[in-house]
């Protein structure tokens, strides 16, 4: 194998693969990329066994065909130090030299062949869904999903697929997070997919996508890419029972002054408690070191009497910043009851502390 190849090309590639690599165990072969010429094409490919990564490429100047691997990590650090312009490439016994002007670089290789099979798209299902409209959805939903949770399922997020709709819903136990888009489907179908997929999906695809589905996993074409992942077997919690069916006080506010007075308080506590008064909301911070912080806005919330809830500021800011709107409502019941927060078709529902 041998090709030139410019280094903003390559370079932007291999910076995409690094989620995909194994950087504990440098004898692993999954800690390599996989570097395929044939065809005119540059295929380079990187996975952890979990999640799996594949991009083609048709610019560049092939020399000689042929396959290798090699640590991604020290790869990228090399390309990363060399100058803008054309690099080559070339395998020699077992070994990838890299090279530039007078600059010359080696590193081992793996058999290409003992690099993990990726999943195909044959004779598997297909999903139906705007790029735009996924990637959005899992950015509304990304900040809810669990981490190192004992059950497996709430450490991602799921896809629930109706027949006009679907649901996105991800929980930590302390908030429930939801969007709902109109979709038609000729399936019903639900898959639970691994918060790390997720995460790279949202800076992968932007364009047309297509996506396939069996019981194990997921994989998303687009022009450029090809991804697939793992997919969480479990059984997600009944969702929709956890969403208030019944709102006794409904407030529509200000997106931007509720960020700023909460984020005042967040310099002392984490924790806030918000009071809504007839014309005022106050806010107050909840901290045991004997400091303060407490700021208060003039809105006619429309309560008689005082109301109450306290909440862990993080759940309150997350919503906001995933929104558009300079409006949001807030569904109230009572104060050690959860309360829902909307906009449009995202929702989230969150357990308040109890004071």
């Amino acid at each position: 194998m041998k090709i030139t190849v410019s280094k903003s090309i390559i370079e932007n590639i291999l910076i995409y693969a690094q989620p995909f690599l194994e950087k504990k165990d440098t004898s692993q072969i999954t800690s390599h990329v996989f570097i395929d010429v044939n065809n005119s094409n540059l295929t380079i490919k990187a996975t952890d066994h979990e999640i799996g990564f594949e991009v083609k490429t048709d610019k560049i100047n092939i020399i000689s065909n042929g396959s290798i691997t090699a640590n991604g990590k020290k790869l990228l650090d090399i390309i990363r130090i060399l100058k803008d312009g054309e690099i080559n490439l070339e395998v020699k016994n077992e070994t990838l030299f890299i090279s530039q002007a007078h600059s010359n670089f080696k590193l081992p290789t793996f058999s290409f062949n003992d690099f993990p099979d990726f999943p195909t798209a044959n004779d598997k299902g297909r999903i139906t869904i705007d790029s735009h409209s996924l990637i959005e959805s899992l950015k509304k939903i990304t900040p809810a999903i669990d981490t190192n949770n004992p059950k497996f399922e709430l450490n991602g997020a799921l896809i629930d697929i109706k027949q006009d709709s679907i649901n996105f819903a991800s929980t930590d136990t302390r908030r429930l997070a939801i969007v709902n888009i109109s979709n038609h489907s000729e399936k019903e179908l639900s898959i639970i997919i691994p918060k790390k997929a997720i995460v790279e999906i949202q800076k992968l695809f932007f364009d047309d996508i297509e996506l396939f589905y069996d019981d194990t996993n997921l994989i998303i074409h687009s022009k450029q890419y090809t991804f697939f992942t793992k997919l969480i077997n479990g059984k997600f919690p009944e969702y929709s029972r956890i969403i208030p069916k019944e709102i006794a006080n409904t407030l529509v506010l200000p997106k931007a002054i509720m960020i700023d007075s909460i984020k005042q308080i967040t310099t002392i506590s984490s924790d806030v408690k918000i009071t809504f008064f007839q014309n005022s909301i106050k806010f107050e911070s909840l901290s045991d070191d004997n400091i303060e912080a407490k700021t208060e806005i003039n809105y006619n919330t429309g309560f008689k009497e005082p109301f109450v809830i306290a909440i862990n500021s993080k759940y309150l800011l997350d919503f906001l910043n995933s929104i558009n709107s300079s409006e949001f409502s807030i569904g109230l019941n009572e104060g050690n009851l959860p309360f829902i927060l909307t906009d449009g078709t995202f929702k989230t529902v969150v357990m308040p502390i109890v004071i």
